[in-house]
């Protein structure tokens, strides 16, 4: 008897459990931009409420979120920059540019050996000059064969990769003493800087 009971209430929790589990599936629910009549509009979708920001998307800083003051590239980091800053945009650039510009930034990466366009080298005067605005702004618009990342890399990781990129173009030139300071192998490097 007490068998034949134990198995009505297993049987009965069972029954309870797997009818909330269907009800949970099958919830309704419209697929993106299906016609529907609950709106007036007749469209499933709701459109942008104006003049609203989304949370974390105002982007008042001109020079933090486009490297440019009054469309000029600028020349400063607008925000702070530390070793572990540089630590990090190593890594992103490892995983980001390293592809196609190479780990020394020299435009000498795997897709170059793949017969695909050789990217610019860091190294050269011209983008050893350039302001550091300009490496943010490629890297979020994008320039030449290079598309952007601006969906792919966060704006504060494009300024820890472009402190990055200064830093792998004043390591080349860097004076031996300074170097050995930093405990780097001298001499012999692919531009006679540190290895």
């Amino acid at each position: 008897m007490f068998r034949h009971k134990l198995g009505l209430v297993l049987l009965g929790a069972t029954l309870v459990t797997t009818a909330c589990r269907q009800d949970m599936h099958n919830q309704p629910r419209y697929k993106p931009f299906a016609a529907t009549d609950f709106f007036g509009d007749g469209r499933s979708e709701r459109p942008t409420i104006r003049d609203t920001v989304a949370r974390g998307q105002l982007r008042i800083d001109e020079a933090r979120f486009t490297g440019k003051v009054n469309g000029k590239d600028i020349d400063y980091f607008p925000i702070q920059i530390t070793q572990a800053d540089v630590k990090r945009g190593q890594e992103r650039f490892n995983i980001y540019c390293s592809p196609c510009h190479g780990r020394l930034g020299n435009g000498h990466g795997m897709v170059v050996s793949r017969g695909l366009r050789q990217p610019p080298n860091y190294l050269d005067p011209r983008l050893v000059n350039a302001p550091i605005g300009h490496f943010f702004d490629v890297m979020t618009n994008g320039f030449g064969a290079m598309y952007s990342y601006a969906s792919r890399v966060a704006p504060d990781d494009r300024w820890r990769i472009a402190a990055y990129i200064r830093a792998l173009q004043l390591s080349q030139d860097a004076p031996p003493q300074v170097a050995e300071q930093y405990g780097a192998k001298v001499g012999g490097g692919p531009a006679g800087g540190m290895k």
